[in-house]
């Protein structure tokens, strides 16, 4: 069968169209990666993200760090609907289920640059024992009190009335 000028023209139109929304893919994906690596880097911190893609750069893990970078960084983190905070609140409970517990040492540290407090994350690792098993809350403890002791400092006891009173005041007297 021979092609006609109108067959040419068409195929050939078809062939820019095809072009033309491969450019617009390929732009869209680039601006979700950057959006993406922006979001990951103000939640997990440069040290982490840079360790995560050096760790993948030039392996087989590298594609899927682009991957999620753009979809789950750029795309589900930028949605409206839940504050960083919340989903921080989200990402902690849920790996704390998976027993995923080197992405739960990052979005612990996350957590914590996104608004939560040692004690919020506490009770969510607690809250899990009663869904997801004391095995895996107790696991999960384990790597969140490190984290915690390594940016907030060892957790501060509350003094007993004992230990408040000076030894000069009547309750600290031998009389």
């Amino acid at each position: 069968m021979n092609d006609t000028p109108n067959d040419k023209t068409h195929a050939q139109s078809h062939s820019n169209a095809d072009s033309a929304t491969a450019t617009d893919t390929a732009a869209a994906k680039a601006d979700l990666y950057e959006a993406g690596i922006q979001v990951r880097r103000e939640v997990m911190g440069n040290d982490f993200v840079d360790a995560a893609l050096q760790r993948n750069a030039g392996s087989d893990g590298e594609e899927l760090q682009k991957h999620i970078t753009a979809t789950v960084w750029g795309s589900v983190w930028t949605r409206e609907g839940l504050s960083r905070r919340d989903r921080s609140l989200l990402n902690i409970g849920m790996l704390v289920a998976l027993r995923a517990t080197e992405e739960l040492r990052g979005h612990v540290k996350g957590g914590l640059a996104n608004g939560l407090t040692r004690e919020e994350i506490t009770e969510a690792v607690i809250h899990t024992s009663g869904y997801c098993g004391a095995p895996e809350a107790l696991s999960a403890m384990k790597v969140v009190q490190d984290v915690l002791v390594s940016e907030l400092g060892p957790k501060e006891s509350p003094e007993s009335p004992e230990s408040s009173e000076s030894p000069d005041s009547p309750a600290g007297s031998a009389e």
